[in-house]
């Protein structure tokens, strides 16, 4: 019974334009809330991306200061007669 009315209702010139209005109202619809999640996925990268450069820098500071820092006691005791630090 329900085929049979849906069949009847889609004969209709009009019932097809707005069946097909509808359709692109709704692939429209999911485009665009495809689109958004996709940019907040790319937001989320690029902030983990920053973290990421802010980190390695830390870290190339730190392998810097320790290749600078003095071997033994005895070159820290030069340094600082020196005044180095």
């Amino acid at each position: 019974m329900w085929a049979s009315t849906l069949a009847g209702g889609i004969a209709r010139p009009w019932a097809r334009r707005v069946a097909g209005l509808m359709l692109v109202a709704l692939t429209i619809t999911l485009f665009i809330l495809n689109l958004r999640r996709t940019t907040e996925r790319a937001g989320r990268a690029a902030e983990r991306l920053d973290r990421l450069e802010i980190s390695d820098s830390i870290h190339r500071q730190m392998l810097d200061a320790a290749s600078r820092r003095p071997r033994s006691r005895d070159d820290l005791l030069d340094r600082l007669r020196d005044g180095g630090f």
